[in-house]
């Protein structure tokens, strides 16, 4: 009887102890670090890229980190994507860091914010002669809003040329790994709504003015991509839960493409992209598995 009871104290003290998942404020409130470029790709204040760098000589595997924040103005971005990407690099990787124009900004929605995600992953084609980049080896990361635009930038191929979205030989990405992000936007555009409200999703794929909306914007739509995705969320994650991250796969795999699902145990939505958690640690050996499978 003692041994059980000191059993069921310990049980309860452990979980007493555990830690509460990472809230919105202590994801936006992480200190930011400065990259070693930024690149404008056009006009726009948001059309830039932060480039962190490794220490090695090079040619540097790439990874294409696309912020979140329900495409809304309202979230900073870069500021809060920096952390991750400066830690990126220390691993040995470039880190092509994107900025693009989000909704409550001059020129965001359809296809603005589509159009500045792609020239910006297509501009890593001018820019690797001078800073080493590897364009053969580019992965995809994206959190939240920006794992849907990291899932649609490897996708793109396969868009109608009759899309405003369309165009020649954009650059492959060849495996995405997405952080509680939304690969379908019409069957599981519900879901998201309920963490970002129903308007962000209709807005950025210009819903009201379109009568095939989704067909050059949902990734959902543009398979199979021969492109490996993993959808990672925490076990917490209230905008996109495991739940849904494993009817995408099963999608995915009817389409013929490799992906699969995983789901962190006792983290949120925001643990994934906080460099000092142990979530993040996970997300990052994913992301070295995947770039390491490149040749």
């Amino acid at each position: 009887m003692k041994r059980l009871l000191a059993a069921i104290l310990g049980a309860l003290s452990a979980t007493a102890c555990q830690a509460a998942p990472a809230s919105v404020e202590a994801y936006m409130g992480q200190p930011q670090v400065k990259a070693d470029v930024r690149i404008a790709y056009g006009p726009a204040p948001a059309q830039v890229v932060d480039l962190f760098l490794p220490k090695t000589k090079g040619p540097h595997p790439v990874v294409v980190l696309l912020h979140g924040g329900c495409y809304l103005a309202e979230y900073k971005g870069l500021a809060e994507t920096s952390g991750v990407a400066a830690e990126l690099a220390r691993r040995g990787y470039a880190v092509w860091n994107v900025e693009y124009r989000k909704l409550g900004e001059p020129g965001a929605g359809y296809p603005g914010t589509f159009q500045d995600v792609a020239t910006a992953v297509d501009r890593i084609r001018a820019e690797a002669p001078k800073y080493r980049l590897d364009a053969h080896r580019v992965v995809a990361l994206g959190h939240s809003a920006g794992g849907h635009l990291a899932l649609w930038a490897a996708a793109r191929g396969r868009i109608a040329r009759t899309s405003p979205l369309w165009t020649r030989d954009p650059l492959p990405i060849r495996a995405v790994v997405s952080l509680g992000g939304i690969g379908d936007l019409e069957g599981q555009g519900g879901i998201f709504a309920g963490a970002c409200g129903p308007e962000p999703i209709p807005r950025i794929i210009g819903l009201a003015t379109r009568t095939e909306a989704y067909a050059d914007t949902s990734p959902a739509a543009l398979l199979p991509t021969g492109v490996r995705v993993t959808m990672i969320s925490g076990e917490f994650d209230h905008v996109m839960p495991p739940s849904a991250n494993d009817t995408y796969v099963a999608k995915l795999r009817k389409a013929g493409d490799a992906a699969e699902a995983l789901a962190i145990p006792g983290v949120g939505h925001f643990d994934v992209v906080i460099p000092t958690t142990d979530a993040w640690n996970q997300v990052a050996g994913v992301v070295a598995r995947e770039i390491a499978r490149l040749r």
